[in-house]
Parts: C-alpha cells; sequence; structure tokens
C-alpha cells in the first residue's frame, strides 16, 4: 500500500498533492535513506493516522530499523524543542537567550543514524512545525557537514507534500 495508499485516499482537490507526493519522495536526488527517513520523520510530525501508517509501511522497506527509530526520534524531539526554541524567540526578550533549556536531547547527540541524516530529518519537521530558529539552525548544520542547498530544498519539498496530504486527510476525516 504505502504512498499509492496516501494519493488513492487523496480527494480530487488535493490533485496535485496526489501527483507531487510520489515524485518528491521517489525522485528525490537525496539518498534513500535520507528521502525516507525524511518522509518518515514528517508524518510522525504531520500526525495523521493513514500518512503515518501507510509511509511508516513503506519506508520500512527502505529504513533500518535503527533508521525508522531515529525518524521518529528526530519528530518527537524536534516536537519538543521547536516549542520551546519558537517560544524563547517568539517572546523577544534577549535574557531568555541565556537561560539553559535543562531538557533532556541526548537523541542528538546519539541518534543511531548518521548525525548529518538525523539533521536534515530534524529540518525537515521543523519545517512542518515553524521553528525558524531551528531550521536556521540544522540548515547552518546541514551546509557546514557538505550539504547542498538543493539537498535541503529536496528535504523541504517531502516536508510541504507529506504535511499537506495529512491536512487533506484530516480535513475528510473532520467533514465525513
Amino acid at each position: 500500500m504505502g504512498l499509492d495508499a496516501v494519493k488513492a485516499a487523496l480527494p480530487e482537490y488535493a490533485k496535485d498533492i496526489r501527483l507531487n507526493l510520489g515524485s518528491t519522495i521517489t525522485t528525490s536526488t537525496l539518498k534513500p535513506e535520507q528521502a525516507w527517513g525524511t518522509a518518515l520523520a514528517c508524518a510522525v510530525a504531520a500526525r495523521n493516522p493513514v500518512v503515518l501508517r501507510e509511509i511508516a509501511g513503506e519506508a520500512a522497506g527502505h529504513l533500518t530499523p535503527e533508521a525508522v527509530e531515529a525518524a521518529k526520534g528526530a519528530a518527537t524531539i524536534m516536537a519538543m524543542n521547536n516549542v520551546y526554541y519558537r517560544a524563547k524567540h517568539l517572546i523577544g526578550d534577549e535574557q531568555y537567550a541565556s537561560l539553559p533549556a535543562r531538557l533532556r536531547m541526548q537523541i542528538i547527540a546519539r541518534p543511531g543514524v548518521e548525525k548529518v541524516d538525523f539533521e536534515l530529518w530534524s529540518l525537515a519537521v521543523s519545517a512542518i512545525t515553524g521553528c525558524g530558529v531551528c531550521l536556521e539552525s540544522h540548515e547552518k548544520t546541514l551546509r557546514a557537514a557538505g550539504f547542498s542547498r538543493d539537498q535541503v530544498h529536496e528535504a523541504l519539498r517531502i516536508a510541504s507534500v507529506v504535511h499537506a496530504a495529512a491536512v487533506a486527510l484530516d480535513a475528510e476525516a473532520a467533514l465525513a
């Protein structure tokens, strides 16, 4: 099933999303593990059960068990970090920047996959949740590690389409 099941479930008004869903993931210039890890992390972040179940099922064929756990870990750690760092930034008081987070983030240091892959997945999740501070930080880390703008762009494309599929399916479920 996988992507085909998600595409089949999308309503006609989401035809563009249906067309983009397969092409952004399956023809990505990212390595398959990077593309599927991005898709899985974004599916977790997007929170739609159909999107998550189907992408997780198909991603399992492209990812090691460790990468599956790391992609889910990227989504969940960024769920916490995106709220925390975005809030500190939006408050606008520079003194908050000097306060330590005192939040456990050990998975970032030891994600169980290549650190750059975890960074890529964290960047994509940060795009979905809208944390500019985290987007800037992860993009800077990726670029310093040798990732091109095109590679970062690929992750953003996957994030946008996975999220849009989740939005459409959530809307249809709510209106049913």
